[in-house]
């Protein structure tokens, strides 16, 4: 993610932290980016809706992030890497019963936003994703429809018991199968 910050100072990017971790932590990954120069890269403490509600797009890992992402109606690519143990441990939990890890795919039984995951995490799919996201209006456009999908199947009020129902429900449709 560091990488495509460089690689790209016509966007501004911002790394929307939390102040609970601290600097070290970012400080940390953006030093292991072997990059010298970060002028296109900030980081924003306790700032994240702030930062959505003028973001052009954005580069979410995954968790509660990418739906918040979503309701803010950013268009994003979500990427995750874990250890590959875990991740070998989580798929023969679920086996073939869950298809995604963004909340808005999740939601939308569908893909409405790309995911990277695991070794499709690398600068070049990062960067054809991204050029995706920003610069086609196509691909922008049918990923607010999605988002928009999302904000229905959640409804106007109790929207925590409507994803975990939806996610409820997505389980136990794929168990029964």
């Amino acid at each position: 993610m560091v990488r495509l910050a460089h690689r790209h100072p016509e966007y501004q990017f911002v790394i929307a932290g939390m102040s609970l971790i601290g600097n070290e932590f970012y400080d940390k990954i953006i030093n292991s980016s072997h990059i010298t120069h970060h002028s296109s890269l900030n980081i924003a403490y306790d700032q994240t809706y702030a930062l959505l509600s003028q973001a052009h797009a954005a580069v979410v890992c995954s968790g509660t992030a990418t739906l918040e992402t979503g309701l803010f109606h950013v268009p994003q690519v979500v990427c995750y890497r874990a250890n590959p143990i875990s991740i070998a441990i989580a798929k023969k939990l679920v086996g073939k019963r869950i298809n995604h890890i963004a909340l808005v795919n999740l939601i939308d039984n569908s893909d409405v936003v790309t995911e990277l995951l695991q070794q499709d995490f690398n600068d070049d799919r990062l960067e054809q994703e991204f050029q995706l996201i920003t610069t086609d209006q196509g691909n922008r456009d049918r990923m607010l429809e999605g988002y928009h999908r999302v904000e229905q199947a959640l409804g106007a009020s109790n929207a925590s018991n409507r994803v975990a129902e939806a996610i409820i429900h997505l389980i136990s449709s794929h168990t029964e199968k």
